[in-house]
Formats: structure tokens, C-alpha cells, sequence
């Protein structure tokens, strides 16, 4: 998951058809979910909007899709990588692909770096006619649907304990997400989480000494720093094209949106965190009403929200202005301390003719010494559980902090191949149907969990 913002921040990937999470798509820096075609505010992917450039560290030629094999004559293979990481996350994925080349001088990578959008609309036509890249990275909402359509490669006996993809250093619910019926159809390339932002020298000015642990100095600390003459607000809440927050409210008070293959918006659980926190929206005016992920961004990096929550993408523009901020947990609610995780993963085309070459490379960029690359020039946690104390990564200030939320990370709508429509279609516009106050949060929820038993069916 890398993504971007004004130029400034850009993460995980994806501004794809919500294009979501663990990757920042449009000139905003902020990640955006997978489901809003063209959204900002990208889940672990990267910024949209560069150029269809794999740069020169990563070999990259205009390459036709499957050429070469490896051969015992010792012959060269050209491996061709589609990815969408644009902004500023793309120099990490260049050193790694570089690093690949250099140990293996007979693969040369084709890297085809195009915006997330511009890539899904041509990846499934191009995969379909067999002319579509040895290796794709993608989000991780995707994984369903190319599994079931067979146009991926089955890498169950490549992953394995002991291995090179071993799935026991994977977090648990990152290991979860990479199967589909049983097997697994992708690997991860990168893996975000997000945090509570806040301004330290505003928390200084409202006497606030240390950010929130709880729900209820986090609602008291956001109405402190609300002003109101609308100068300044307590938290930015984005609501849509961005990487959604009301998930970890719903999580943290023991809702969901779908729960056990079920809606589960209309839940007593969700109804009263919907309502705690669309209160505070509307009445309080702790938040402007309708910010897109890259509205949210702004606000707060001008020092007009006091706070907003996003993942480790927003570090590299925030640190380049120089304000004074830092990141916290979000603060735990009656259910717990959670946090939303993305993702953007690697999958082989099933009809490669590279196979032993996209499965070389795959398998390197689950090395540990790949992770520390991407994570020290990224700022996003490693995939792996077992760099934790990595000497390389505790230089870069941001990666022990996201990396230390992953045990209480959660993936947004894991599995579920209506991912775009619930997000898209349903869960947001109930977010705003609220909140612009069309709709009590009883009747939304009734209304979305209606559609959603629709979409599951």
C-alpha cells in the first residue's frame, strides 16, 4: 500500500476503482480507497497523476508482455511489471527492482508504470487476450475476482513455512487476505496502516499534553481544538474519495459493515457509533460535513483540522513543509484499539511464459532485505513481522510507529468481490446521507444493509 497528495503525500495504491487504501492517486497526496475511479487519498498504492515511467534503475523497456523463457541455454528472459505507483513511493519500488536485476543478470524487468485507474481499465482485456504482464502489483480488492476469472496463477505451493513466502511472518490478517477459497492467489508487496495526525503545537496551545488513548479524551480533546468560528477544527474526517475512517469507528465500538458474510450496518454496535460520531459532525461541527480524503489533507496540513487519520504515505509531504506534528493510535473505543490496514499485493499472470522468473521475483520482494528497502525509503511498515527491530528501519522515525498498530490492523471489506459496490455505492453515500442530515442513522442503515444483502446474494 503507497500513495500521494498536493504533491505532497502519496501512498499504497490505489486510486482504482474506489481505488482505496495501501496506495494516493490525483494531485493530493492522501491514499484513496480502491472503489472511487480517480480518488485521492490512496490506500498503500502511490500518487497518480506521473508519468508511465519505470525509471532507469529498474531496467525497464516498452517490452511486449511475455517473451523469452529461462532456458538451460542460459538464454535472457524479459519479465514485464505492471504497477501504479506514480508518486512518490516509486523511487523504493525501482531500488527493489533493481536489486532483483542486479542478483540476477539474465531477467530483465519491464517495469510499465501507469495511474491505478488507467491500469485496471486496460489489466483485465489485457490478461483475458494473453497479452498482459507476467506480474501485476494491484489492491488487494481485486484478489477475488481475478482469482475466480483463473486469469492468476495458484501460488499455494510456493507459500509455505520455512520458505521463501512464508505466510508465518505475514500478519494474520494480511495472511488471510492473500487466499481466496482456501488457496492463495497473491503475495504482498507492501502494507500500511493508519494513525491519529496531530498538530503538537495546537495540542500545546489548547493545554493538551499528550494525544488521546480513549474515546472519551479523544471527543474531549477534538472539542477543545473545534473553534467555533469555523477557523479551526478538531479532527478532519474524510468521507469520501479517500481511505475511509468510519470502519475503525464501527470496529471500535463492535460493529461492522458486513459481519459473518452478513450486513451488519443496521447492528446496535453501528447504529450507536454512527450516531456518537455524526453528532459530533453535525452538531458539534467538529469536522467540515463532505471532505474528500484530499480536502481533509489540506486542512489539516494548513493547521486548520488539529487532526485527521491517515496512513504513512501523508509523512513524506507533511515532513517536506515542516510543521510540527506527529502520530499517535487511534484512541481505543468500548471494543478496543483498531486500525483500517491496506494493502497493494503481487499476482502472476496465469498464462505466463515466464513462470520461474515471476515466481524468482515475487519471492524477492519477500525478502527481508526488500522490505527494508521499500520501508526505509517509504516510510510504510514492512509486510513482515520479523524486522520489527531492523537497525535500518528505527532510522526512518515513522516506520516502527505504523508498524507497531499492525496487530490491531483490519482490512476493509476483506474478501468480498462487491468490494467497489458496498464501498462505492452504498457505504459511503449512507456516510453522507447522514451527515448532510437526509437520513437518521436508523434508517440509512436499514436502507445500506438492504442493499448490501442485495449485492451478497
Amino acid at each position: 500500500m503507497l500513495l500521494s497528495k498536493k504533491a505532497p503525500v502519496t501512498i499504497l495504491a490505489l486510486c482504482v476503482t474506489l481505488l482505496p487504501l495501501l496506495a494516493g492517486c490525483g494531485t493530493d497526496n492522501t491514499p484513496t480507497v480502491p472503489a472511487a475511479a480517480g480518488a485521492t487519498n490512496t490506500p498503500a498504492g502511490s500518487s497518480a497523476g506521473a508519468t508511465n515511467t519505470a525509471g532507469s534503475s529498474a531496467g525497464a523497456t516498452d517490452t511486449p508482455a511475455m517473451s523469452n523463457t529461462i532456458g538451460s541455454s542460459g538464454a535472457s528472459t524479459t519479465l514485464t511489471f505492471w504497477n501504479g505507483f506514480t508518486g512518490s513511493d516509486l523511487p523504493g519500488v525501482q531500488a527493489v527492482t533493481k536489486k532483483f536485476t542486479d542478483a540476477n543478470p539474465k531477467i530483465k524487468v519491464s517495469m510499465d508504470v501507469q495511474p491505478w485507474d488507467t491500469l485496471m481499465q486496460k489489466l483485465l482485456s489485457s490478461m483475458s487476450t494473453g497479452t498482459g504482464p507476467d506480474v501485476v502489483a494491484i489492491h488487494f480488492q481485486y484478489i477475488p475476482q481475478y482469482a475466480k476469472s483463473g486469469l492468476v496463477m495458484d501460488l499455494s505451493s510456493e507459500i509455505k513455512a520455512g520458505g521463501d513466502l512464508d505466510p508465518s511472518v505475514w500478519p494474520s490478517a494480511l495472511n488471510d487476505l492473500l487466499q481466496y477459497n482456501g488457496k492463495y492467489y497473491a503475495t504482498p508487496l507492501n502494507y500500511a496502516t493508519l494513525m491519529l495526525y496531530y498538530h503538537k503545537d495546537l495540542f500545546t496551545a489548547a493545554g493538551i499534553t499528550a494525544p488521546p488513548t480513549t474515546w472519551a479524551e479523544w471527543q474531549s480533546d477534538i472539542k477543545k481544538l473545534t473553534k467555533a468560528d469555523g477557523s479551526q477544527y478538531g479532527i478532519a474526517f474524510g468521507e469520501h474519495d479517500t481511505i475511509p475512517n468510519y470502519p475503525i469507528l464501527l470496529w471500535e465500538n463492535g460493529g461492522d459493515i458486513v459481519k459473518d458474510g452478513k450486513p451488519a450496518l443496521s447492528s446496535p454496535e453501528s447504529v450507536s457509533a454512527l450516531k456518537t460520531w455524526t453528532d459530533l459532525v453535525k452538531n458539534d461541527k467538529i469536522s467540515p460535513v463532505g471532505l474528500s480524503g484530499a480536502e481533509s489533507d489540506k486542512l489539516f496540513e494548513t493547521g486548520k483540522a488539529a487532526m485527521e487519520i491517515t496512513g504513512p504515505w501523508a509523512t513524506s509531504g507533511y515532513d517536506k513543509d515542516g510543521f510540527d506534528y506527529d502520530v499517535a493510535p487511534i484512541p481505543a473505543g468500548p471494543a478496543g484499539a483498531f486500525t483500517l490496514a491496506d494493502t497493494v499485493v503481487l499476482m502472476v499472470n496465469a498464462k505466463t511464459q515466464n513462470k520461474d522468473a515471476a515466481i524468482q521475483f515475487i519471492k524477492h520482494w519477500n525478502s527481508k532485505d526488500s522490505q527494508v528497502t521499500l520501508s526505509s525509503m517509504t516510510g510504510f511498515p514492512p509486510t513482515r513481522t520479523d524486522l520489527a527491530n531492523d537497525p535500518t528501519l528505527a532510522k526512518n522515525k515513522w516506520v516502527p510507529k505504523f508498524a507497531s498498530v499492525a496487530p490491531q490492523s483490519r482490512f476493509y471489506l476483506p474478501g468480498l468481490e462487491k468490494f467497489s459496490q458496498i464501498d462505492t455505492d452504498v457505504f459511503v453515500p449512507m456516510i453522507q446521507s447522514i451527515t448532510l442530515g437526509k437520513a437518521t442513522v436508523e434508517d440509512a442503515t436499514k436502507n445500506a444493509d438492504q442493499q448490501i444483502a442485495d449485492l451478497l446474494k
